[in-house]
């Protein structure tokens, strides 16, 4: 199964979802691919940001590797893509050519709750929900994903 997570920037709610699931894959023997992705060119190429790692650290996961831009090959590559809000499901919505395409793509908050349409928090200029809430949200959301996938 191979599955993205998109945010705005890729350095905050989408690496902590994608180290999340990597790990969890890894330790239910789950197959596939987990990345993550965004649509701000500022932080091309960035790595995670600083509070992310910090809080990760809390909760034994390793943050690495830098951001990227979401691209249309990503809908060949992936089985499901998983937005982080509403800025984030347009804007791949958007690129997508087909019904195949846009079936792929949901929110990801509705793995918890379906047909919500809600959004994962950014933490990251919020004020109003921190980092380790986010890394709690998306631990329960990624437990759902294995349950999910095995």
């Amino acid at each position: 199964m191979n599955i993205l997570f998109v945010c705005t920037g890729n350095i905050c709610r989408s690496p902590i979802a994608e180290a999340l699931l990597k790990k969890k894959f890894e330790e239910n023997g789950i197959e596939g691919t987990v990345e993550s992705a965004g649509f701000s060119p500022t932080t091309i190429n960035e790595p995670p940001d600083h509070r992310a790692v910090k809080a990760a650290k809390k909760f034994d996961l390793e943050l690495s590797g830098a951001s990227r831009l979401f691209k249309k090959s990503d809908f060949k590559d992936f089985d499901f893509i998983y937005c982080m809000d509403t800025l984030n499901y347009r804007e791949v919505i958007d690129l997508t050519k087909n019904k195949t395409e846009e079936k792929k793509v949901d929110y990801l908050m509705n793995v918890i709750e379906p047909g919500s349409n809600k959004i994962v928090p950014d933490p990251i200029h919020s004020g109003t929900v921190d980092f380790d809430d986010i890394i709690g949200l998306l631990d329960r959301i990624t437990d759902k994903l294995v349950d999910k996938f095995k």
